[in-house]
């Protein structure tokens, strides 16, 4: 499994618009292929998801996640903001760099937590954040993920 294989081309946002983490995690819901409704049910997701805890899991990296019954399948999608946004991170800083993960509640793949992991151990690889940083396109971006084996 390689998580390409669950971004769309146009799930990719560099940069993003948002200026806050509200706006962030409805940018980055923007960047899914769901209908309007779907959108707003998945956001909600992701609200009640940060409500429990941040999922800033530190050095500048993001990584909200939710199942939901509006998808059919995995999904990823990927934003990264210039100027960092406040996401009450595990360490305080700023989150420059967003990965959104949905799932339906019961994949058949069970591919969720691995792709959780995967991200996870993506963004703790050295000079990782600061690659990510320097993308000027969806291409480029594929391009890391490969290089990274991930």
């Amino acid at each position: 499994m390689h998580l390409r294989e669950f971004f769309a081309a146009d799930a990719i946002a560099l940069p993003l618009d948002a200026t806050t983490k509200d706006e962030a995690l409805a940018e980055m819901v923007g960047l899914l292929s769901t209908d309007d409704k779907s959108s707003e049910t998945l956001l909600k997701m992701l609200h009640r998801r940060e409500a429990l805890g941040s999922t800033g899991v530190g050095r500048g990296v993001a990584v909200p996640h939710c199942r939901s019954l509006v998808v059919n399948r995995l999904q990823l999608a990927y934003g990264y903001s210039p100027a960092g946004l406040a996401f009450d991170a595990a360490d305080d800083l700023p989150v420059h760099h967003i990965f959104l993960i949905v799932a339906p509640p019961n994949e058949m793949s069970n591919q969720y937590l691995p792709t959780l992991g995967k991200i996870a151990q993506l963004a703790k690889e050295p000079g990782v954040p600061e690659q990510l940083a320097k993308l000027t396109s969806s291409d480029e971006f594929f391009q890391l993920l490969a290089d990274k084996g991930v």
